[in-house]
């Protein structure tokens, strides 16, 4: 047996379910072996049977692929989950936890590069800047002169739906502008006491004149913002959504932006991605975004070094850099 192949034996196995990136592959082939279910020409289920004993972690990075418990109990040997996300909804925590398997995620590696894209979500919500893109590039600014003006962004009451990796930054960049904050939480945060605190997300839209919503996809969260709280915001208020899309009930979305009970939305993130109801397509006074407020160079790299290192904590039997609670 060749020294190449007895190296590769000797590496600790690590289950891929999709293809990673370049940078992913170079970063880890040298300390693992790297098994992708997506280059064998086996069915998954006889993948999974053939290296069922000898795979300890799986990686995930596309929340599309759901860890659950048909496919945990095909893998009897893993210790360990290791997600990209921030966002850990596409995995069975309580199915991870009654089998000892551990769960981490990407910690706060996306938080500032998220809440930056938040910001300027909301800028070009109130300020209509990619309305005015629109504007110009289509040739109507020589003749039509009535061009809807923004509302300013310093002095507005902003409350956070999730304070916390994300919903701190965006606070504190909102801050800087001169805004007024507020937020929902699970508890209340002692950490921020200048800010208002709302145990009560229909409370917070009364009082506030947008929602940014930061916060985990949880049964909890499903739909926390429905018609009734979008009612309570008002007919000027804004939603930016860089959570998951499932926090928002998107066709009563869809509803109130039609029937005017809200002026305007942000949206990074929708249900059924890559899908987006196409009643969106004509509003104005909506931006949408493909998912990307997480993606930067910056954070990619962050993450990478993230996933290495709780890979290398996990099998040198160490603690884990960013585990997850279940």
């Amino acid at each position: 047996m060749s020294t190449a192949t007895t190296n590769s034996i000797a590496k600790p196995q690590v289950l891929l379910l999709q293809p990673i990136f370049p940078s992913f592959e170079s970063a880890l082939s040298p300390k693992y072996s790297l098994l992708n279910s997506r280059e064998s020409s086996l069915p998954l289920t006889s993948f999974l049977s053939a290296h069922a004993h000898s795979i300890k972690a799986l990686i995930t990075l596309d929340p599309i692929i759901s860890i659950d418990a048909s496919l945990l109990d095909q893998l009897p040997s893993l210790g360990l989950v290791c997600a990209s996300s921030a966002g850990v909804n596409h995995i069975d925590l309580d199915a991870c936890r009654q089998r000892g398997v551990a769960v981490t995620n990407a910690g706060d590696r996306f938080s500032a590069d998220t809440a930056d894209y938040a910001v300027g979500l909301l800028i070009d919500a109130l300020r209509k800047v990619t309305m005015a893109d629109r504007y110009v590039r289509n040739g109507l600014w020589p003749i039509e002169v009535n061009y809807p003006l923004g509302s300013k962004v310093g002095g507005k009451r902003v409350g956070i739906v999730g304070l916390g990796n994300i919903g701190s930054h965006v606070a504190k960049r909102l801050e800087a502008f001169g805004c007024s904050i507020s937020y929902f939480s699970r508890s209340l945060k002692p950490n921020y006491p200048s800010y208002k605190y709302f145990s009560n997300v229909l409370e917070l839209a009364k009082y506030c004149d947008m929602l940014v919503l930061t916060c985990a996809l949880t049964a909890e969260t499903r739909h926390i913002i429905n018609r009734d709280v979008m009612s309570a915001l008002g007919k000027d208020g804004v939603i930016i959504n860089v959570g998951r899309g499932a926090l928002i009930d998107e066709p009563e979305l869809v509803r109130c932006l039609k029937e005017g009970v809200i002026g305007g939305a942000g949206l990074d993130v929708f249900v059924n991605e890559p899908e987006v109801p196409t009643e969106l397509f004509q509003m104005e006074n909506v931006i949408l975004s493909d998912h990307r407020a997480v993606t930067t160079p910056e954070s990619f790299q962050g993450v990478l070094d993230l996933v290495i290192e709780n890979l290398d904590a996990f099998f040198a039997g160490k603690p884990l850099l960013s585990p997850v609670s279940y």
